[in-house]
């Protein structure tokens, strides 16, 4: 009988200490903080937002802060005459006098209703965008440029543009593009022309 006492004490013992040693995780004084996870070493990256991805295909894009167009780009003068001016307002000196129009000009700024603008020899200023119009020509800067049937140099000639000549603006593709004159119209290589990019593609 005694022993078998005995060993209900020593039992009841055990469970007690059991009850009372401290829980993982748990001090005497207060919780432990949890450490936060780690991420395994090859977990993958976070994928980029589209703002993201466009951002790093090209970083040298800069749009215009007033219309969030690209800068550098094209358009022709609406006006038979527009004034370049030294800065951004009417107040300024007036450093060229652009009198061809249609002809094209290139955009390498903007501040409010102004846009900074130059010609294909590099001369301008900043003209008012009334004076601009974003339809899209160019100039025939080589002696001579053929107009061709299709983007093909070995497809029939349609016409021939001498330097100076200023053109409609149509389809761009792979280094050629498609140009109107009057009653004459074809397909020309960039290479001999000003106003549009060298690979610049337009439907």
């Amino acid at each position: 009988m005694h022993s078998t006492i005995r060993a209900a004490i020593a039992a009841g013992l055990c469970l007690l200490a059991f009850a009372l040693a401290p829980l993982p995780g748990l001090a005497q004084n207060g919780p432990v903080p949890v450490p936060r996870p780690v991420p395994a070493p090859d977990a993958p990256a976070e994928a980029a937002t589209p703002a993201e991805q466009a951002a790093d295909a090209d970083p040298r894009q800069e749009l215009g802060a007033v219309t969030h167009l690209p800068i550098p780009r094209f358009v022709s003068m609406k006006a038979a005459e527009g004034y370049a001016r030294r800065g951004p307002s009417s107040t300024h000196r007036i450093d060229w006098v652009f009198k061809h129009r249609h002809m094209p000009l290139r955009v390498t700024g903007e501040y409010g209703h102004w846009r900074r603008v130059q010609d294909r020899e590099g001369a301008g200023g900043w003209m008012h965008y009334s004076l601009l119009s974003g339809n899209r020509t160019v100039v025939v800067e080589t002696p001579e440029v053929v107009l061709h049937r299709r983007p093909d140099a070995s497809a029939p000639p349609t016409a021939r543009l001498e330097a100076g000549v200023i053109a409609w603006l149509g389809r761009c593709d792979h280094g050629w593009c498609e140009l109107e004159v009057g009653e004459a119209e074809g397909w020309a290589e960039t290479t001999g022309l000003w106003g549009v990019e060298a690979e610049e593609t337009r439907e």
